[in-house]
Parts: C-alpha cells; structure tokens; sequence
C-alpha cells in the first residue's frame, strides 16, 4: 500500500500542478485583456479638430495620423524616442517638443504681459509666469461632445514654435546623427487614408510630436494627473512624479520580499528541482560514432550556418551604432557607410537580425529534435526542410532591402506593407511579417510530423511530448498579434499590442520553450528523470507567466495607459525576478551533471553556455530589468542607456546564449565526432561572456547612472540631448566600450569559423522518408 503511495505521489502533484497552472494562465490573460479593453476605454483622445480662440482649425486628427505615419515610414523610432519608446542616440521628441511648446507660451506670455522675453524676465516674473502656463497647460479643454480640442492663442504659439522648429531639424539635420532632408515636405500622393495622407510631411509629424507632448501635460478630465502619468519629468509643464509611483515601488519590494520565502519555502518542501537519473557509478555513456541522423536532421545543420551569417553582420553593426556615438555621421571618416546606414537604418537591422538568428537557431532545434522524438522520419520531410530554409532566406533578405527603400523613400505609400513597418523590434514590413508567419507555420508542420508518433504514444496530454508540442505552437501562435497592429491605430494601442510580441512572444513563450527543452535535453540524455522534469517544467511555468504576462504592465507606466498600471506593472514586474533566481539553482545542477561526465561528456560546452545562459537571466533579466522597472526609476530613466543594459544582458545574454547552446548540441550530434574539437569553442565562450560582461556593466551601465542622474536634476530632455551624449565622460565611456566590443567580436567570429568548419564533416543521414528509427539503448 505504502508502495502505491509512493508511485502515485508524482501524478497526483503534477495533476495539481497542472490545474494551477490552466488557472494561472487563464487568470493571468483575462486580467491582460481586460486591461487592454481599459487602456482602449481611457486612451488620450486624438481630437477631431484642434480650434484656435478665433475658430481657425490648427491642426486635424487625420494631420496627428499621418504625423505618427510619417515617424514610422522614416524608420524614426530606431533613432530616437516617442514617450520614451525607440531607439536612444536621437532626443525624445516627446520630451523636446513639450519643452519647445512650453517654452513657446511662456515667451507669449513674456512678451504679452511684460514685453520682453522670458529668459529676460526677473525672477519673480518668471515665477508668475511659469505657474500661469503650468496652469493653462494642465487644463483639459478637449470636448467630448463634439470631439474638439480648443487652444488658448498662447498654445497655438506654442504650436507654431514646434512646428517651426522641427522644420529646421528635418530640413538642416538635427546636429548629430540625423541626414537632412530625411523627410521631404510632400512626397505622398492624395488618399482617402490618415496614415498616408497628402499634404505637408513636416508639418503633420510636427502636429504628432505636440499631440504626445499635449497628451504628456495635461490633465486627465476629473483627475488631477496627465495622460502619461506626469511623463516626462518637466517641472516647467508641472510634470512630476506622481504619488501612485512611489507607492507601488515600495510595495513591490515589500511584496517580493514575501515571495521569495514563500516562493523557497515551496520549492524545498516539495522538491520542484530536477533529480538526477544516474549516480556517479551509473552515469550514462554517450557514444556519438553509433548515433545515427536522418535526412532533416542532417538539413538542419544548414540553418545553424544561417545562424552563423546573420549573427556575424548583426554583431558589426552593433559595433557601427557604438561607433556613431562617437562619430555620429561617418566611419572613420568614411562618408558612404553613414550615407548608406545612417544609425536608425543600423539600428533597425541590428535588432531584426537579433531576433532573426535567435529564432532561426530554435528553429533548427526544432527540426532537429522531432525525429528523435517521433521515432519517425516523415516522408518528404527534408524537402519541407528546404523550403522552409529558402523561405528564410527571402524573408530576412527581403525584409532588409524594402526596409531600406521604405526608409529612403523609394516605396511611397507602400511603405507599411513592403518597407519599414515603423515599430522598434516589428521592423520588417506586413508582407515580410505575414511571410515570417508562414514560415513559422511550415516549421511546427516540420516538428508535428516528425512527433506524431511520440504523441500517439504519449498517453498523458500534460506529459513531456506533449508539453513540447503545446509550447512549439506557442512560438508561431504569440506572434500573430503583431498583426493587431495597423498605421491608424493610436500610439498607445499600437504599443500595447507590440509588447504583447516583444515582451510575451520574445520573453515569455521563448522562455516557456527554453525551459521545455532543455528539459527534454536533459531527459533525452537519462541525465534527470522524466518525472521530476515535467513537475520542475509545470513549477516553472506558474512563476513565469504567472509573473511574466501582468508583468508586461512595466511598459505601459508612461505610454498613455491608466495609472493603474504602474501599480500592476510594478509588483509583478518585481515577482518577475524570482523565477530568474531559482535559474541558479537550475545552473548548478548543470554545472554537477557536467562535472560528473569527466573529460568523456561530449555536450560540455553546450552546458557551459546553459549555465551562462542561467546566471545572465539572473544578472540580465533579473537585476538589471528589475532596477529599471521600479516607479521611481523607470520615471527618470525611461528610454535612457541603462534600457540597452538590461536590453543586451538580457537578449544576448540570456536567448543568445541559449541559441548558441541549442545550436551546439544539434551540431554535435550530426556532426563526425572526430572532426569535433572543443578548444575553439572554450575561447569562443569566454569571449563572448567577457565581452558581453564589460559592454553592459563597464560602458552602458555607468552611462546610465550619468544619465538618470541629468534628468533628476535638469529633467528629462536634458538627458536625451547630443550636448549631453558629446560630453567628455560619456565619450571616454563609449570609447573605452571599443575594448569589451572588439572581446565580443572575436569570440563571435571564432564561433563562426567553427560552425563553416564542421559543415564540410556532417554525417551521412541513415533514416530517409519513411523511415522508423529504433530507441536507442
């Protein structure tokens, strides 16, 4: 009896397990859904019509579209910033066109009430005048009835000072890393849509930065704080951190210090980490001489050479955009190369080719793995294989050259669907996006047919084929709402629907996966046991997406959302950290199953790059992502360079490790194992690690702290300005970064040439269509 006992422990707690988690995920998304049908409810109003005192119509909704239009054509957010959201050498226009409509009024009122200009008021006169435009500034004079937004004749100075002033940067260059006439005046034939209107490009992206720099300074109606929670910090315009963000700062602290012991507590008394499945006398042998490949396995090696190529161009122009803060408009002197990649271009590449060769190499995980789990090389499977590859292929290729023309304005009012969609991480254009999800779509058929038959004989639907399947019909299924997004759309909706992509889809599905198979990994190597893999995978996923999907609220604080977010944003936000942590329990364990194989493990360095995999999801995602995701912090630091700390730490550190782990462990077993030779491989990861390490804590986090510390004292704007990046500490830094970069380089070239080498020594497939292939023992 006692005995039955015993062996029904382990189902009767993941059957628990799994009903907490169908709850937590069902809880976690109507609570997501709910909150986005709010933001919708309560976004800021873009007017139907913007009256003057006299009736003249100063600006329309359709010029506000096509502003937002124009910013997304030119590829603007992967130079600068919206509401702190883009790319971080150019300035928030946010930020800068409410100190220019600021500004604007209180010369009016200079002027108008003492016949001088501001800056040669006496102080108490600035004082008078000051509060006297905070005042008519946080008013709310939009009309709901009739969808109107009537201006004071101090605004529509204000106005008219935006908009001659972004005149002057658009048509002369902004000084620093922006081409003149980026943006011509009219270029867009008549239409009956906003988002390619005709008319004069200028003056409706002109119209669209006052819209967000309006929506940032004035009052909710019946609330005494602005659309964007008082983003950003602006004493002029009365923007000032608001109460809600140091309360739910607090909070989260004292909430995850709860948790961590609660959290601990659980994971100790019910045993959720992996148990071993040999003993040191007992441990596995790996002979990969009697390893046998099918067809598609030994195809996959192709996209892991892939990989390689994309990674490579991706890591150079991540050095060309560290360079274009020191030399903002040429290389070395070299003019062609910033006339050719201006940094925006750079930076749109950079992080599109990030996400390309990541996905890419799980990708080819997928293939990989799926006859091994089937037992089956389906017919015709390596042809599907091919196509997906060249599909591939096409996809990024093209994705880049109509980004190129949309930006450089050679795609006219095809821009969305062929160029430069507009949105940072969401590049590529609609027809390349839909392509992207086709191709998605041919690889979990590819990974389907090669599993079926692990399926049908898996009687569990919560066992670990299972899981694998659910969480490889997540990749492509999370991604489908990048297509929720569409030019009309608000800014604020449009960026609620993109970081259900970048944050959910790239930091939550692609973590839900990793954990899956490297539990799988582990399994398939009778290094852990089945059992205790599927209860540490159910354990984990309640912490991930229970935490994880209302943790997305961080990036809704100062976007146009409710204030209620900041408070759902912070304390989950915060909870985040905890499955992070318990990450370094999981690379121990790696490190001991490692370390107990001796010289005659053949997956060493695969683990090695688990492990760093673990440690930079604490440091990269955890520690890093959790200082910049408090209130009070992300108040000031919105869209400065500690957001490309925790960026690179997290992206490179965690899924780039990880995707190179993958991809090492696919080679090493279609690959001769004579041919295989790990030193390489040793310098490529020290490389890398040190490289990363110094880029992120040496130069980007110390710029960061310069930076948070500016706008704390002389507010927001005056921390996104070219003066500030030309001074000579942040300089030094950059400079200085020249060192851990080029570390970095080399270890991803030393990568590279390992992977071109081994492609010349592939084993030959034994398994072709059809084929069953034996357990082996």
């Amino acid at each position: 009896m006692s005995k039955m006992r015993k062996n029904q422990k382990p189902t009767t707690v993941n059957g628990l397990l799994k009903s907490i988690t169908i709850i937590t995920l069902v809880l976690s998304f109507t609570a997501l859904i709910v909150g986005g049908y709010w933001i919708f409810k309560n976004q800021a109003p873009r007017p139907l019509e913007v009256i003057a005192s006299d009736g003249t119509v100063v600006m329309t909704q359709d010029s506000i579209k096509g502003g937002q239009a124009v910013f997304q054509k030119y590829g603007l957010m992967d130079y600068g910033t919206v509401l702190g959201n883009g790319s971080y050498m150019g300035p928030d226009y946010t930020a800068e066109a409410l100190k220019v409509y600021t500004e604007g009024m209180q010369d009016y009122y200079a002027k108008e009430d003492y016949g001088t200009d501001y800056a040669d008021l006496s102080q108490s006169e600035a004082a008078i005048i000051k509060d006297k435009v905070i005042s008519e500034m946080r008013e709310n004079r939009f009309n709901e009835d009739d969808n109107k937004l009537y201006v004071t004749d101090a605004q529509v100075y204000g106005i008219n000072q935006v908009e001659a002033y972004y005149r002057e940067v658009f048509e002369n260059g902004d000084g620093w890393g922006l081409k003149a006439n980026l943006i011509q005046e009219q270029d867009m034939p008549e239409t009956n849509r906003a988002y390619v209107a005709d008319g004069d490009q200028i003056e409706q992206i002109s119209d669209f930065f006052f819209w967000t720099a309006w929506i940032s300074s004035t009052n909710r109606i019946g609330d005494d704080i602005s659309y964007t929670n008082n983003w950003p910090f602006y004493e002029d315009a009365g923007n000032t951190m608001s109460y809600s963000a140091i309360l739910w700062s607090g909070v989260s602290i004292t909430i995850l210090a709860l948790f961590v012991a609660i959290i601990l507590y659980i994971f100790y008394k019910y045993h959720f980490g992996m148990e071993p499945a040999f003993t040191k006398d007992s441990y596995p042998t790996f002979n990969l001489s009697k390893k046998k490949v099918t067809v598609s396995q030994v195809k996959s090696a192709k996209f892991f050479l892939l990989v390689g190529v994309m990674f490579f161009i991706q890591v150079m122009l991540g050095a060309l955009l560290a360079h274009y803060y020191t030399e903002p408009d040429s290389f070395f002197g070299i003019k062609w190369i910033y006339d050719l990649l201006p940094f925006g271009m750079a930076k749109g590449y950079h992080l599109q080719l990030a996400i390309f060769w990541i996905a890419t190499s799980w990708l080819g995980l997928g293939i990989y793995f799926a006859p091994n789990v089937g037992g089956l090389e389906p017919k015709r499977q390596g042809k599907l294989v091919d196509i997906l590859f060249w599909a591939l292929v096409i996809v990024v290729g093209g994705s880049m050259v109509g980004e190129w023309l949309g930006v450089n304005g050679y795609l006219g009012n095809l821009w969305f669907l062929l160029g430069h969609q507009g949105w940072e991480y969401l590049e590529l254009g609609r027809i390349w996006q839909i392509a992207f999800a086709i191709g998605m779509g041919i690889w979990l058929l590819i990974v389907f047919r090669g599993i079926r038959g692990g399926l049908q004989k898996e009687r569990d639907k919560g066992g670990l084929i299972h899981l694998l399947f659910y969480a490889s019909i997540a990749v492509p299924a999370f991604y489908f709402f990048a297509f929720f997004i569409n030019p009309e759309m608000s800014f604020t909706m449009a960026d609620y629907w993109r970081w259900w992509v970048v944050h959910l889809w790239v930091e939550g599905i692609f973590e839900v996966f990793a954990v899956v198979i490297i539990g799988f990994m582990l399994v398939s190597m009778k290094l852990v046991t089945k059992s205790s893999v599927i209860r540490m995978f159910y354990f984990q996923i309640i912490l991930l997406l229970g935490t994880g999907v209302l943790g997305i609220g961080h990036h809704y604080y100062y976007n146009g959302s409710p204030e209620a977010w900041i408070a759902v944003g912070a304390v989950f936000s915060a909870l985040e950290i905890i499955p992070l942590t318990l990450l370094v329990l999981e690379a121990y364990e790696h490190y001991k199953m490692m370390k107990t194989g001796g010289v005659k493990f053949p997956y060493k360095l695969t683990f090695w790059f688990l492990i760093a995999t673990s440690l930079w999801n604490v440091v990269g995602a955890g520690v890093t992502g959790f200082l910049i995701n408090l209130p009070v912090v992300n108040y000031f630091e919105h869209g400065q360079q500690l957001t490309p700390a925790h960026a690179h730490a997290a992206m490179m550190g965690v899924y780039g490790m990880f995707a190179i782990a993958v991809l090492l462990y696919s080679l090493r077993n279609i690959v001769k194992p004579e041919k295989w030779n790990d030193t390489w491989l040793k310098w490529s990861f020290w490389l890398l690690n040190i490289g990363l390490f110094g880029m992120v804590f040496v130069a980007l986090t110390p710029i960061g702290f310069i930076q948070l510390k500016e706008s704390f004292v002389n507010g927001y704007w005056a921390s996104r300005t070219s003066d500030f990046l030309q001074q000579d500490v942040i300089q030094n830094l950059m400079l200085i970064r020249a060192i851990p970069d080029t570390i970095f380089i080399v270890g991803v070239v030393i990568l590279i040439i390992f992977i071109v080498k081994v492609m010349f020594h592939l084993k030959k497939p034994s398994y072709h269509g059809g084929d069953s292939i034996p357990e082996e023992d």
